[in-house]
């Protein structure tokens, strides 16, 4: 099964959920255009307050779809972008990926995978208890944050729904993805 977008959706304000759209510019070093959390720098409002210096490591948001089927046998109807993301893929393990790997996105984007988006209580306003089915533990204890990656803008192009995800690079050695 190739890997392929399935939604794309953008905010130009800081809310929760994000607008659906069929398409969407991405922006070398800067991130999704016309997104509220576009830019070279941190946009994220909490983390502005703390320091607005530091690179945004977060300019794109993806998960997969596969996460909503399982949000689904829980009781929860999630739809692309409610949960924030950019970008809605079908038939790849984002969460399995090595922090610093490439997707081509389209035939022009490509993006590099940042790390982990850590999941906020927030997501309890779009449906009470949605946060807790997002998180699970694994063998060891630790906790599995299950709402996706960031990634920065390596290339820009346009994206539309039904474009494919393609791995492009993979750093070597693997390297577990954290929370950005």
């Amino acid at each position: 099964m190739t890997a392929t977008i399935i939604g794309l959706a953008r905010d130009g304000q800081h809310r929760f959920s994000k607008q659906p759209c069929e398409s969407l510019t991405l922006l070398a070093g800067l991130g999704v255009e016309g997104d509220a959390h576009a830019g070279r720098l941190v946009q994220h409002l909490s983390r502005m307050a703390k320091d607005p210096s530091v690179p945004n490591l977060r300019q794109v948001h993806l998960i997969h779809a596969e996460l909503f089927e399982e949000l689904a046998g829980k009781g929860f109807q999630i739809k692309p972008g409610q949960l924030g993301e950019n970008i809605t893929t079908r038939g790849i393990d984002l969460l399995g990926l090595s922090r610093g790997t490439r997707l081509r996105l389209g035939p022009d984007a490509l993006i590099e995978i940042t790390g982990l988006r850590n999941p906020c209580k927030q997501i309890d306003g779009l449906a009470k208890g949605l946060m807790a089915a997002t998180l699970d533990k694994a063998a060891d204890g630790s906790l599995v944050r299950k709402c996706g990656v960031m990634a920065v803008v390596v290339s820009g192009g346009v994206l539309r729904v039904g474009d494919g995800v393609v791995p492009d690079s993979v750093p070597l050695g693997f390297e577990a993805l954290g929370v950005v």
